[in-house]
């Protein structure tokens, strides 16, 4: 069952400390709110395919993305993914993951939420700018921007020397406390009034982005979202595509173990 919320116009007189010229805006989270499942899964099938990834660590990643869509993230699977993509990228050109583009946008586009981009753009069309909030790659988090005619987007930025991946970060994790601070920074820039503005996110990791804003939305929230969000009265969005099909196979699969259950995913 879903409950939509409800999209208001742009209030029509200032705030208490409201600068001139301030609106409200629109943010979302990216996995698990705008697509089902992970964007980062999509863009390693496409980098094994490039031979940029082995097809153990392919495997791996499919369980957890498998995991991750049944219960959400969790701080130390992040931290795996972080790593694991640092890794990777290390040496590549930026050019080479350029010509990736195409590849991973076919593995994502088809996974959006269609409601979910409706939402958006009845935010963009009531005159608030809509913006990627992720922990994904900057580039990941801009080029589906550009391809949905987002106005912008927020994302985990990596080092690059000389047109190559060192494998380090080129700033702040855009993950909890992080993402925040990016978001703040981003109003800032922008002129944008938080009070008035909207953030959807699924996990409770994004509760410092959540309450940054007015209007709070947890769109297929993990347990803990949930929890708070029904606590504090905040609207709740739930139209998982998986299914009990799936359901049944991801506990098929914590039955098997993690490595058998990857090697499945990945035939």
């Amino acid at each position: 069952m879903t409950e939509r919320p409800h999209i208001l116009p742009p209030p029509p007189g200032g705030g208490a400390i409201k600068r001139e010229g301030e609106r409200g805006a629109a943010f979302f989270d990216l996995d698990r709110t705008l697509i089902a499942g992970s964007s980062s899964f999509q863009f390693g099938r496409v980098a094994y395919k490039a031979g940029m990834l082995s097809r153990r660590d392919l495997a791996r990643d499919a369980y957890e993305n498998l995991k991750f869509r049944l219960q959400g993230s969790t701080d130390a699977s992040t931290d795996l993914v972080r790593e694991r993509v640092g890794k990777m990228l290390e040496g590549a050109k930026v050019r080479d993951l350029q010509r990736l583009s195409g590849p991973v946008l076919a593995g994502v586009l088809p996974r959006l939420y269609p409601r979910m981009l409706e939402l958006a753009y009845e935010h963009q069309d009531a005159g608030r700018p809509i913006f990627i909030c992720t922990a994904a790659a900057q580039e990941m988090a801009e080029l589906l921007a550009i391809v949905l005619t987002f106005d912008g987007a927020v994302g985990s930025v990596a080092e690059v020397v000389d047109g190559v991946y060192t494998g380090r970060e080129g700033g702040p994790f855009n993950y909890r406390e992080g993402k925040a601070q990016a978001l703040r920074e981003l109003a800032e820039r922008e002129a944008i009034d938080l009070a008035a503005s909207y953030a959807y996110s699924d996990s409770e990791s994004d509760l410092p982005m959540l309450r940054l804003v007015g209007h709070p939305v947890a769109v297929n929230p993990d347990k803990e979202l949930a929890r708070v969000a029904r606590e504090e009265e905040w609207e709740i969005m739930r139209f998982e595509r998986l299914g009990r099909k799936l359901r049944v196979l991801g506990a098929a699969a914590a039955v098997a173990g993690g490595a058998a259950a990857a090697r499945v995913a990945v035939r």
